[in-house]
Order: structure tokens, then C-alpha cells, then sequence
């Protein structure tokens, strides 16, 4: 995968499109279906999901030590770590050019002190906006939106699975219901290797075990892509991708599991972040973002200045 920028940037840009866009972008107004959905509003609902557009907002904050711990490890070495705090808020439905806007704050590890604000426009034509501030400049710097697959922080998730990969990006096609086997992945980290952040992580997750999915292949429209397809495992009640599992030359080159866990309001697809476990076949590398559910918010009163420079300014190194 290419890498966003160079040096400090393209470490920053890491944690956090040559295809027309021929349909309308999915919206936080997008209704649950009726009946069976084809494969492409199942990968529609999918969208709405993970950009969490069941909520006005959704924040993942810090509570005493608990924070949301980025881990990645290559294979046979020991893990590396960062936390962060991120703040999503689509509450921009009277806004006539802006969807949504997207804060991290890196608080601990190379990038600490790191702040990127991304904001998303309703027009589906235009690229994201960002906005990074650079503690040891003690300034702000923009770029253009990267590439979908540029690596998300050095992870084995690119920014086209957390982010900008759109529906119309590909074609897809479904493969029926089946029910989910098995419980998720996770890593497996041994004591001597744990630090202050990785020694009480939350365990594999099986709630996904025994619920019925839609199976859906998902072929890239992209030349020369670096997966061909990709087939996902989503429940058919919430529409949560459980599993993504990538595919090139028939061989099966990557993965990555979600675990979600249901807010209990009235849309069932208003869900929250457990973890996400990526790993990488081809190289063993494998990472693990894992959100306690203690730091989790949403619906909260954030004021909308949250969501600006004035922000990015202010964060502590």
C-alpha cells in the first residue's frame, strides 16, 4: 500500500478515486429497509452503520485510565500502541454543504499530542477535508483526502475500510444467509509483552456466534485494486459487518472483525465499536483497536466548537 504522505505525515495521516460516482451517497436519512434487501442496500446499510449515522453523535472519550488503544504488531515482535479520543458528529441535516465531521486526538505514543479533524461534504463528488495539527510545529497543516488504500496508522485496516470506501466504489452481488460460526478474532498479547494499556483488554468476542447473516461479495471497480473482492458477513437485523474477508487471485490475503454492541435505542442499527481485529496473511502482521465501553458517548451535548481549529489548537502534547 502506498503511504499518504512522507515522514511525520504520513505517520499522522496513518491513524487515523478513480470510479465516477454514478449513484446518490448514502445519508444519516437513510431509512431501514422492508422485506430482503438486495446486495447493494445491504452494503448501503452497512455504510450507514459504520458511519454511525443512527446518531447525532458518537464520541470516544477518555474515563480515568480507561482510552481507546490502537495496537499492531508484526509477526514474531513485540506490539506497539497508541490511544486516542475521537469525536464523530452528523448533526449537519440544515447545513446545505456539510454531512458529517470526524476529531481525533492521539494521546499517547509517537503521535501524541496529534489532533486531525476531517470534515464531509454533502456533496458526494467532493473529497474529504483535513486538517492535522503538528505538535512539534505548533501548527496546522491541510491536505487533500488520501488515498483508499493508503494504511490507516500503520494498521492493517486502510482508509477505505474505516472511512471512504463508498458503495458504488463496487458491484455487488448476494450470496444468501447463513448463520455466523464461530466467535471473532482477536490478538493474543503474552505478559511480558503487555504494557499499562494492553494488559486488561477486553477478550475475543463470540456475540456474533449463532446470529444469521447476509453474505455478500463486493468486486472492486478500481484497475489494478489490491484485493479483487471481498466478501462481508452482516447481521440481518442490525446490519453489523461482523467480518470482511479479502480477497486477490483467489487467495484469501486479508481480514478483518468487528464486534458491535447494541446502544438499545429504537433504530437497531444505532451500535457502537467493541473492537476492530485486522490481520494481514500475506506479511503476519496483525493490529487491534479495542474501545472500552466505559469511554463510549453518544446523543451527548457537545458543543459544535468541539469540531474546529480553534480545537486542534488547544491540544496538550
Amino acid at each position: 500500500m502506498r503511504s499518504f504522505q512522507t515522514g511525520l505525515i504520513a505517520a499522522v495521516s496513518g491513524l487515523l478515486l478513480s470510479c465516477d460516482i454514478a449513484f446518490a451517497g448514502v445519508t444519516p436519512q437513510l431509512p431501514y429497509p422492508e422485506g430482503t434487501p438486495s446486495a447493494r442496500e445491504i452494503i448501503e446499510q452497512v455504510y450507514f452503520v459504520d458511519h454511525f449515522y443512527a446518531l447525532k453523535n458518537f464520541g470516544i472519550t477518555k474515563k480515568g485510565r480507561k482510552i481507546t488503544v490502537l495496537i499492531s504488531r508484526a509477526k514474531g515482535k513485540r506490539p506497539t500502541t497508541n490511544t486516542l479520543e475521537r469525536y464523530l458528529n452528523n448533526d449537519y441535516e440544515d447545513d446545505p454543504v456539510i454531512r458529517a465531521k470526524d476529531l481525533a486526538i492521539f494521546r499517547s505514543g509517537k503521535l501524541r499530542g496529534t489532533g486531525i479533524l476531517i470534515t464531509d461534504f454533502d456533496d458526494d463528488a467532493k473529497g474529504q477535508s483535513y486538517m492535522i495539527w503538528l505538535p512539534a510545529l505548533r501548527k496546522i497543516r491541510r491536505f487533500a483526502q488520501p488515498a483508499q488504500d493508503d494504511s490507516w496508522g500503520g494498521l492493517d485496516f486502510t482508509f477505505g475500510d474505516v472511512v471512504l470506501r463508498k458503495p458504488e466504489n463496487e458491484t455487488h452481488e448476494y450470496l444468501g444467509k447463513e448463520i455466523f460460526q464461530g466467535c471473532l478474532e482477536g490478538m493474543d498479547i503474552p505478559k511480558k509483552h503487555q504494557n499499562r494499556y494492553t494488559r486488561r483488554l477486553a477478550k475475543k468476542s463470540c456475540a456474533p456466534k449463532g446470529k444469521e447473516v447476509y453474505k455478500v461479495k463486493s468486486t472492486t471497480r478500481f484497475k489494478n485494486w489490491w484485493y479483487d473482492y471481498r466478501i462481508s458477513y452482516v447481521d440481518t437485523s442490525t446490519f453489523a459487518d461482523y467480518r470482511t474477508e479479502y480477497y486477490k487471485n483467489g487467495k484469501k490475503i486479508r481480514f478483518i472483525d468487528r464486534d458491535w454492541r447494541s446502544l438499545g435505542l429504537d433504530d437497531p442499527r444505532a451500535l457502537a465499536w467493541g473492537y476492530w481485529y485486522g490481520k494481514n496473511f500475506e506479511t503476519g502482521h496483525e493490529s487491534w483497536a479495542v474501545i472500552p465501553k466505559e469511554v463510549i458517548k453518544y446523543n451527548a451535548n457537545f458543543k459544535k466548537s468541539l469540531w474546529s481549529e480553534r480545537t486542534l489548537r488547544k491540544i496538550k502534547r
